[in-house]
């Protein structure tokens, strides 16, 4: 059996931290979608408040930080001349750009001043879907 080098588990760490990332990125939007619904100040709206709190705090910051952590080494190893991977770092830039966004409505919605309504992040949450295609695109693909 071939020995694992440390390339490939940085790869392993890499995919795996993006899937959780990606998976907040999805769902946090559809959290959203039913708490534009409810009062502000109720019972709910706490629950709420607290699940989106934890899913940035706990799950989708640190994915995000280790995708961009891994995904320096994997970049460095292959090096930075592929216009493939200077594009693919801008969608991944968009994406983090749309976590700032994602965080700061979260923000809002603590402050009691939203002002999106649930068809708002009903179609916000394309974005990482979107984005997502396009980086796996051009990770297979290589077309540049």
């Amino acid at each position: 059996m071939e020995e694992i080098e440390l390339y490939d588990i940085v790869k392993i760490l890499h995919i795996i931290s993006v899937i959780s990332w990606l998976a907040g990125l999805l769902y946090l939007p559809r959290i959203f979608v039913y708490h534009s619904q409810v009062s502000v100040g109720s019972e709910t709206d706490k629950i709420f408040q607290i699940m989106e709190k934890k899913l940035l705090r706990f799950i989708m910051t640190p994915a995000m930080i280790l995708v961009f952590i891994f995904g320096f080494y994997l970049a460095s190893q292959i090096g930075f001349e592929f216009i493939w991977l200077h594009i693919k770092i801008t969608l991944v830039l968009c994406l983090a750009g749309y976590h700032g966004f994602l965080s700061r409505c979260r923000k809002n919605f603590e402050t009691g001043k939203n002002k999106h309504s649930q068809k708002f992040f009903r179609i916000i949450n394309e974005v990482p879907t979107l984005l997502m295609i396009a980086i796996v695109v051009l990770v297979v693909l290589k077309p540049f």
